[in-house]
């Protein structure tokens, strides 16, 4: 078959590779339909290097048809349409018990401490072959696949795989007070959707960015914009619009790649530069992540505000301000999306005819796997209007812009 694969910083190649097979009795094979292009895999394409393998198949938002099973894995059929959650989770363990299947005890990749496998996401979340491909091999299926009607387009459904989730547990992390205003820092695909998320709640949004496209798609949908680019401070901005208090609550929808931290790009710059082996355990040791996102959060929320961390970090000894946390009594919260704890609640907004929240024109291209080198290049350069990519492996042609 045909897969995304990586062979080093920003050199990701589509390539021949062995098709996936069932290996346990609850393994599904799945022809992928569609497949999402993740800020997540921006960490891969370019700051994770030294945690990735040669030829390792890249991607974790699939859903596509069931095209064979094993013998334990329920009610699962052939020929079932079905999207994929980006963790590998069992559903009956104790984790999974409490709602937390991003810490799977059955699929925690322990041997590098820490929780639930991912698809196609580096040796740190257990090397799973990924689903930028035409097959995908999906472990614990006979808990793992959301089944979805046929008739509405992928995009109705896709999203559930991991955008969708994750937007609204940053949401629900957030915990907006009745009345009060939310911050949310970078709309790229994760804080585009919390931002629709939000307003759809009736919550006031003050959104932040510096790409004037993206701040025009959380305009036209009702959002306060922020252009990075013209502010000196965003805090202050945020500030003057909320009585001086601040917002009530900010999502950190950005992460590690945040503008603005050159001693950190610096870093993550050098430990790239490693051999793979010391630069693994350098990292592991004192990665240092670009910081400016976190820290605009923290002075912009209000005292006694919440700050949602949903944009991935990855250092181990960044500097945290633990004098302003404590003072302004700011909660934190964070982690990954515990993507089946959400459906539940996501899904009723899914089968409404009027798609209150605009998924099926949510990605802003639909491109062939053929074309994924150029789709990552654009999508971390944000070049061509570029905020989600939606691979079609059963595409022929072109890159395609589609969305809006």
């Amino acid at each position: 078959m045909k897969a995304v694969t990586w062979h080093g910083r920003r050199d990701v190649r589509v390539e021949e590779v062995p098709d996936p097979i069932l290996k346990e009795p609850n393994d599904a094979i799945v022809r992928i339909t569609s497949s999402g292009l993740c800020g997540s895999d921006l960490h891969l394409y370019e700051t994770l290097k030294p945690f990735m393998g040669e030829g390792d198949i890249l991607g974790h938002e699939p859903m596509g048809i069931v095209e064979e099973v094993g013998s334990q894995v329920g009610d699962l059929q052939v020929g079932d349409r079905v999207v994929l959650p980006f963790q590998i989770c069992c559903g009956s363990c104790w984790m999974c018990d409490q709602g937390l299947y991003t810490q799977c005890e059955t699929t925690q990749v322990r041997d590098q401490g820490m929780g639930a496998a991912l698809f196609g996401f580096s040796k740190l979340y257990g090397e799973v072959p990924g689903a930028q491909a035409e097959y995908l091999r999906v472990p614990q299926a006979q808990y793992m696949p959301i089944k979805v009607p046929e008739g509405p387009p992928d995009e109705r459904f896709l999203f559930l795989s991991d955008v969708l989730p994750t937007a609204w547990q940053s949401v629900v992390y957030a915990d907006v007070p009745d009345g009060g205003t939310l911050l949310v820092l970078g709309l790229g695909p994760i804080g585009d959707m919390a931002t629709r998320i939000a307003l759809h709640q009736g919550v006031r949004v003050i959104a932040v960015d510096l790409v004037p496209e993206r701040l025009a798609r959380a305009q036209v949908r009702g959002a306060e914009v922020i252009d990075l680019s013209a502010v000196d401070d965003v805090a202050d901005e945020v500030r003057s619009r909320t009585k001086g208090r601040g917002a009530d609550s900010v999502i950190d929808a950005v992460g590690m790649e945040a503008h603005g931290s050159p001693v950190a790009t610096l870093g993550q710059t050098v430990f790239g530069l490693l051999p793979k082996r010391l630069s693994a355990a350098v990292m592991g040791k004192v990665g240092l992540d670009r910081m400016s996102a976190i820290y605009t959060a923290i002075d912009a929320v209000r005292r006694g505000g919440t700050v949602s961390l949903i944009g991935v970090y990855g250092g181990q000894t960044d500097p945290m301000p633990m004098l302003t946390l404590f003072d302004k009594q700011i909660q934190l919260r964070m982690g990954q999306a515990n993507v089946k704890r959400w459906v539940d609640d996501i899904m009723p907004l899914l089968s409404d005819d009027a798609d209150p929240l605009g998924t099926e024109q949510f990605a802003t291209h639909q491109v062939p796997l053929s074309e994924a080198p150029t789709a990552y290049e654009n999508f971390q350069k944000k070049a061509d209007g570029t905020v989600k990519v939606v691979f079609k492996p059963g595409m022929t042609g072109s890159l395609a812009a589609v969305g809006t």
